[in-house]
C-alpha cells in the first residue's frame, strides 16, 4: 500500500469543500480512499490522506486524472505540501483505510539518522505499537517509510480525549525506552479532526 499525505492552508474553505467532493470519482475505482480533516486551533490547516493499492495504481491516476480533479480546488489553498510513504506494517492489526469509527488521526512525521534507521523501526513495532494497541480508543494506525530515512506514523482515534489519555499516561516513559533521542534527527506531530463531509 502507498499513502499519500498533503498538508495545506486552506484559504476558501467553501471552495475547498466543493473541490474536495469532486474527488468522490476516485470511490470504488479500488485504487484509492481519500480522507481529510483539519488540525483543531490552528485555522485552516487542512491534511488529506490518500490510499493507493499500489504504485502502478497511484502513477497511473498522476498521469491520467490528477490534473483535472485538482483543477477544481485551484486558488482555495496555500503552502500544500505533499509526501509519499510505503506502508511497512501496522499499527496494531489489519490496517484498512476507514475512517467511520475514529474521530481524530494523530500523525508524527520523522526524519531518522541514518544509522539508527532499523533501530527506530525495530523500536516502533516492539515499543511503541503494543502500548498504542493497548490504549483504549486507539482503533488502528500504520507506519510507513520514506526515502531518505523519512517516517510516517498515522493513528486513528475514537476521540481526542482517549488520544489524550495516551498521551498523558504514557509518552515519556515509552520515549526513554525506545532511545528516541538517540534515533530521531527532526519530529514533528499533528492532531487532525476528521471532516465527515470532505471523505471520498
Amino acid at each position: 500500500m502507498l499513502v499519500k499525505w498533503i498538508r495545506c492552508t486552506v484559504v476558501d474553505r467553501r471552495g475547498f469543500e466543493r473541490g474536495q467532493r469532486k474527488w468522490a470519482g476516485l470511490l470504488g475505482s479500488r485504487d484509492s480512499v481519500d480522507r481529510a480533516g483539519l488540525e483543531p486551533g490552528r485555522a485552516g490547516v487542512a491534511h488529506i490522506f490518500s490510499f493507493w493499492e499500489s504504485r502502478a495504481f497511484y502513477d497511473s491516476f498522476m498521469a491520467r486524472s490528477h490534473d483535472r480533479l485538482a483543477a477544481s480546488q485551484s486558488g482555495t489553498f496555500k503552502d500544500m505540501q505533499a509526501k509519499l510513504f510505503d506502508h511497512r506494517f501496522d499499527v496494531k492489526t489489519g490496517f484498512e483505510p476507514r475512517f467511520t469509527d475514529a474521530d481524530l488521526v494523530r500523525v508524527a512525521h520523522c526524519r531518522v539518522h541514518e544509522e539508527r534507521a532499523e533501530h527506530f523501526a525495530l523500536m516502533q513495532e516492539k515499543v511503541w505499537n503494543p502500548a498504542m494497541a493497548g490504549s483504549p480508543g486507539m482503533v488502528r494506525g500504520l507506519f510507513g517509510e520514506a526515502p531518505a530515512h523519512e517516517f510516517m506514523i498515522l493513528s486513528m482515534w475514537q476521540s481526542a480525549a482517549e488520544h489524550g489519555k495516551y498521551r498523558v499516561e504514557r509518552i515519556e516513559r515509552l520515549a526513554l525506552r525506545a532511545q528516541i533521542e538517540a534515533d530521531v534527527a527532526a519530529m514533528t506531530g499533528d492532531i487532525v479532526e476528521l471532516e465527515p463531509s470532505w471523505t471520498v
